[in-house]
C-alpha cells in the first residue's frame, strides 16, 4: 500500500453520517489488488470484481466488469439505476430487447453512462477488451429480455431445459438465473 493510501485524512475525525457496509474505515484499492472472478450469468471469459459493498444486499455497491474481445452480453435489464464509468477499452452499449449491432453506441475510457433501472440493453466487446466500473444501490438484479436469451445464458451451465409448459419453463429459468447471479456474487465478494 502506498504511503498516501496508508494515511487517514484528518477530515475523518469529525462527526459523520452512519457508514455504509465496508466504508467505516479509510482504504484504497489499486488496480493490481483487484480480484477478478468468473460470474455465472456472464458469457465465458467475462469477469466481475466486487470493489465496495455487497451487491446482493440493500445499499451502495461498486463492481468492475471485464469483457474480452469479441464477447457479447445479450439483452438484459437491471432493476436498479446504474452509473457506468469506462475504465479501459471502448464500451459498446445498445438498447432494446433484441441484439442489434446497428444500435451500438461507443464510449471511450473516462466516459460516464447513466442507465435508468429496467432499461433493456446489450454490450459487445467489439474492438477489444473493455473494463467498466458500475456504481449502484443494491440489491443487484439481472433480468434477461427474452426466453431465448435466458436459455442462451443458462443452458451451457445447466444442461437441457426440462420439458414443461413454456410459462413454467420460463419461470424456472428466471429463478435459476437469479440463483446463478447470487452464487456468483457470493463467490466474488
Amino acid at each position: 500500500m502506498s504511503e498516501q493510501a496508508a494515511r487517514k485524512p484528518e477530515a475523518l475525525k469529525g462527526a459523520v453520517r452512519p457508514h455504509q457496509p465496508g466504508q467505516a474505515e479509510f482504504r484504497a484499492i489499486v488496480a493490481e489488488d483487484i480480484q477478478w472472478k468468473l460470474f455465472a450469468a456472464f458469457p465465458s471469459g467475462a469477469r466481475l470484481a466486487v470493489l465496495v459493498g455487497q451487491p446482493l444486499e440493500q445499499g451502495p455497491y461498486m463492481v468492475r466488469v471485464k469483457v474480452p474481445h469479441g464477447v457479447k452480453l445479450m439483452p438484459h435489464r437491471h432493476p436498479e439505476d446504474r452509473i457506468y464509468t469506462v475504465i479501459s477499452g471502448v464500451f459498446y452499449i445498445g438498447f432494446g430487447d433484441e441484439f442489434d449491432a446497428e444500435k451500438l453506441l461507443a464510449y471511450p475510457p473516462g466516459a460516464v453512462i447513466i442507465l435508468p433501472g429496467n432499461t433493456s440493453h446489450f454490450h459487445w466487446a467489439k474492438s477489444g477488451e473493455y473494463i467498466t466500473q458500475v456504481n449502484a444501490i443494491g440489491p443487484l438484479g439481472l433480468n434477461t429480455s427474452t426466453r431465448k436469451t435466458i436459455r442462451g445464458i443458462l443452458q451451457p451451465k445447466l444442461g437441457p431445459v426440462p420439458s414443461s409448459t413454456p410459462k413454467r419453463r420460463s419461470s424456472l429459468l428466471r429463478r435459476t438465473l437469479i440463483w446463478c447471479c447470487s452464487e456468483a456474487i457470493l463467490h466474488c465478494s
